[in-house]
């Protein structure tokens, strides 16, 4: 594996101040390691915060390979050090070395405090992700076919959440098929976890557990608030919620920042000039919300929900359920799938629905479409075009300003995009899951190794069968349109809804925000009245 350029591993690099390591003195141990000492080693989930005083440190892979050094005035860490995750790198001391260590509640409660800091923190601690994201032979090993609908789940999971990780398919990889030939096919997809500890055909809870994320639900718990979904609407809930003394429980089937946490950059987001990523923008607010004792469980998926008399209760999968005094719904919607025929064959190979550093890393220098005509779309197809990659935006419509904002119309111009009106795909072409070409529906055949889905979403609220009124499309019904009396309130009382999920909702980052804080005042309204 290849070192990080330098104008990468600058950025992923940067310096505390004078005043910055002072505070840290302060709250932490002062601490000395000599050469050769290894700080963290893959797997470990507790070590702490380290601010460097004198010497070096390099950050190795699991076979030591070197990614990138941190010098004087620099720290090491990266997401996992305030998620629990797992480390995925091993931090081995290259010069003796003079540090201080600060344990991460410790460093959590400064964070909240030191606004500075935690800018440049935060910042470097999500660049340090995607760059890991982008490395091979890092974090996650998936073992298992192309074939398997385990195995392409456990890889929208390693997505959805952020994870660097690997995928083997034994189809296409001699060495994978010779391990498969080794396990009888109910024990896969193999995952290899950081450390070495192997899981036979996990669920994705399994291996979200495995690597310290989430929370563990025991068979019945009772909560002020729950809220089902953690996209913007649940995570503007869960801080608001949290904050004003509510015991809050947020609940998601796949991971934290739903459709926005995949966003690469939020340009219009009241507050961020200069915009901000949905991954910055989901762990500022996740830090936020659990700064207020704010709980999350994720993986969990909500199976159904009954209303009772003082408290409603929510079934997840695995035997858990949640009683609780007020319920918002915020399941978001998800991803539409392209109308043809093969789309399976080619998903998580060349097909995707969202952009991300490992499939910008497959797409350098490639030719490749992006469906839809939102903003998710345009900026997907910006992201990709600055890494490199031959951008062509296909969208249904005769004129993109219809249903995209003007920044971003103008983006994709400055950034060479190529943008073909009335277009859509009737046909794939290619081999083995991997594009070769599309045909539109004008019998147009054009050249594409990757296709990015960007074509809106259908609610997701199957599970609640008539628990609540919805809309002939599935979105909730509230307000007027369920006979309530405030806007966000749906048919039973002490159940909401907020985000996209609600019929006749804005579909934009800052409106779901809102709604789920105004959903709070809903609620102790709610209370307050039983």
């Amino acid at each position: 594996m290849a070192e990080l350029t330098s104008s990468v591993a600058g950025s992923l690099s940067p310096a505390l101040s004078a005043s910055q390591l002072a505070t840290l003195a302060q709250l932490g141990k002062e601490r000395t390691a000599d050469l050769g000492e290894v700080l963290y080693e893959v797997g470990d989930r507790r070590y702490p915060f380290i601010a460097i005083r004198d010497g070096e440190v390099a950050i190795r892979d699991a076979v030591g390979n070197e990614i990138v050094r941190h010098g004087a005035s620099g720290f090491l860490g990266e997401l996992n050090l305030l998620s629990g995750q797992t480390v995925f790198v091993n931090a081995v001391v290259t010069e003796p070395l003079r540090y201080i260590a600060v344990e991460r509640d410790t460093l959590r409660s400064l964070l909240y405090e030191d606004a500075a800091l935690s800018d440049l923190v935060l910042a470097a601690f999500i660049s340090r992700r995607e760059a890991l994201q982008a490395v091979q032979g890092i974090g996650l090993e998936i073992v298992g076919p192309h074939s398997s609908t385990a195995t392409m789940q456990l890889l929208d999971f390693a997505r959805s959440n952020r994870l660097p990780f690997s995928w083997r398919d034994p189809d296409h990889d001699s060495a994978a098929a010779a391990l498969v030939t080794e396990l009888d096919e109910a024990s896969l997809p193999l995952v290899r976890l950081p450390g070495g500890a192997e899981l036979h055909h996990p669920s994705a809870g399994q291996v979200s557990r495995a690597l310290g994320i989430g929370l563990e639900l025991g068979a019945r718990d009772e909560v002020d608030l729950l809220v089902v979904g953690a996209g913007p609407a649940g995570l503007g809930a869960a801080v608001y919620g949290a904050s004003e003394g509510l015991e809050t429980l947020v609940v998601d089937e796949t991971g934290l920042g739903g459709q926005a946490g995949a966003s690469r950059r939020i340009e219009n987001y009241l507050g961020f000039p200069a915009g901000i990523t949905g991954t910055e923008l989901t762990s500022r607010a996740v830090t936020q919300a659990r700064k207020f004792n704010a709980r999350f469980a994720t993986p969990y998926r909500a199976l159904s929900l009954e209303p009772g008399n003082g408290r409603h209760v929510v079934r997840l999968e695995e035997d858990h359920e949640i009683a609780a005094r007020a319920v918002l719904l915020a399941t978001g919607a998800q991803y539409r799938r392209l109308p043809v025929d093969g789309l399976d064959q080619y998903e998580g190979i060349s097909v995707f629905y969202a952009a991300g550093p490992p499939e910008a890393q497959l797409c350098g220098a490639e030719r490749v479409a992006v469906v839809g005509g939102g903003n998710s779309a345009a900026q997907a197809a910006v992201w990709l075009a600055r890494g490199g990659a031959l951008v062509t935006l296909l969208h249904r419509r005769a004129d993109l300003r219809e249903t995209m904002s003007d920044y971003l119309v103008r983006e994709l111009k400055r950034y060479g995009v190529a943008v073909r009106d009335r277009s859509e795909i009737a046909a794939l072409h290619g081999a083995d899951g991997q594009l070769e070409s599309v045909t539109l529906k004008g019998g147009e055949r054009l050249r594409f190794s990757y296709v990015f889905l960007f074509l809106g979403a259908m609610p997701c609220t199957e599970w609640l069968g008539d628990t609540v009124e919805r809309d002939e499309n599935g979105f909730i019904q509230t307000g007027s349109g369920a006979n309530g009396e405030k806007l966000l309130e749906t048919s039973v009382p002490g159940i909401l809804a907020a985000g996209d999920v609600r019929s006749g909702s804005t579909k934009r980052c800052a409106t779901a925000v809102g709604e789920g804080a105004w959903a709070v005042q809903l609620v102790h309204a709610h209370l307050a009245a039983r």
